[in-house]
């Protein structure tokens, strides 16, 4: 028992870190896509894909990758026809999840979808059921022990970048914008001198929905199936669970 005990942890170790390599490709390849769809494929001629694919490599993205995403925003692969689409539904527990996809194919990204959503306990919905538990919103990481800034020089720091909010959490502040004013904020507290964490315009849900540890474990493999799916770019939910399981989100 001992032993299989061991194997039980290594694996889960495993299968986290590799849900989290595969969500940082799925980012890397979403901002390659929209980089290369408003500013052309030519990474020398395009600065912002230049931008997103040195950051893609420093991850060790794979090449492939990189290039196929490339190819799904200029039309270049097998002449396939590329849509960004966002499915709506209901997971475990009665949590709400949005997903982002990037398909040549609406039907079969629509079955697997559902099927997906089914197999863990959740339902595919139509489009509006819970977009409006989320706001799109520009999200801002700065860790804590990466800067010497006080709560209220960071909070000084933040309202003159021009951000909505800022939140001081365990270990770091979370600065939330307006999306058209993501970049400008980015931008002035990258030239304050401050290390971002995270930078990123995401689906911020309006109020967490709390599930028991059946549901929430039902939840992980959901969300790991859908960023497991190539057509999937990004997976939303409002899943509020105990600390370990949330942690391996």
């Amino acid at each position: 028992m001992a032993g299989h005990s061991k194997w039980k942890n290594i694996q889960r170790r495993k299968n986290a870190q590799d849900a989290k390599r595969g969500k940082i490709f799925m980012k890397h390849a979403k901002d390659i896509y929209i980089a290369a769809k408003q500013g052309g494929g030519d990474p020398d001629m395009n600065p912002g894909l230049r931008l997103a694919v040195d950051k893609a490599k420093s991850d060790n993205m794979p090449n492939d990758n990189i290039d196929r995403a490339i190819k799904k925003a200029t039309g270049d692969l097998d002449g396939a026809n590329f849509e960004e689409l966002t499915y709506e539904g209901y997971g475990p527990g009665g949590t709400a999840v949005m997903v982002e996809v990037l398909t040549d194919n609406k039907n079969r990204t629509a079955s697997e979808l559902r099927h997906a959503f089914s197999k863990n306990g959740g339902n595919l919905g139509e489009n509006g059921c819970v977009a409006f538990m989320f706001d799109r919103k520009g999200y801002i990481v700065i860790d804590q022990d990466k800067t010497d800034a006080d709560e209220d020089t960071m909070m000084l720091e933040v309202i003159e970048a021009g951000a909505e909010e800022m939140e001081t959490t365990e270990g770091a502040y979370e600065i939330y914008t307006d999306p058209e004013d993501y970049q400008d904020v980015k931008g002035a507290l990258e030239e304050s001198g401050f290390t971002l964490e995270t930078a990123e315009i995401t689906m911020i849900p309006q109020t967490l929905s709390a599930v028991d540890e059946s549901a929430g474990n039902k939840m992980i493999k959901l969300v790991n199936m859908l960023e497991d799916m190539e057509d999937v770019q990004e997976v939303h939910h409002n899943m509020d669970a105990e600390d370990e399981i949330m942690a391996q989100l």
